[in-house]
């Protein structure tokens, strides 16, 4: 691990504080975990915003996939 410096207003480092204390971890744990989640959420509308622009630049056609739509029962057991 590399060890780093952030700079974080008062009011946010109160808040982390203590939910650190609640969550009984430390500081850098819970701001590891919190980049880890951000960086996942920032892939995942990277990947969202590719997909919308694929159907933007290619968008479905009529009956493009009614072949499957009897295909799509659901049987409840």
């Amino acid at each position: 691990m590399k060890t780093v410096q952030i700079t974080l207003d008062e009011d946010l480092l109160h808040t982390v504080d203590k939910v650190v204390r609640k969550l009984g971890t430390t500081r850098s744990s819970f701001t590891r975990e919190a980049l880890r989640a951000a960086v996942k959420k920032s892939r995942i509308q990277e990947l969202e915003q590719k997909h919308r622009e694929g159907y933007r630049r290619k968008p479905v056609k009529t009956h493009e996939f009614s072949d499957w739509e009897n295909e799509q029962v659901w049987v409840e057991p």
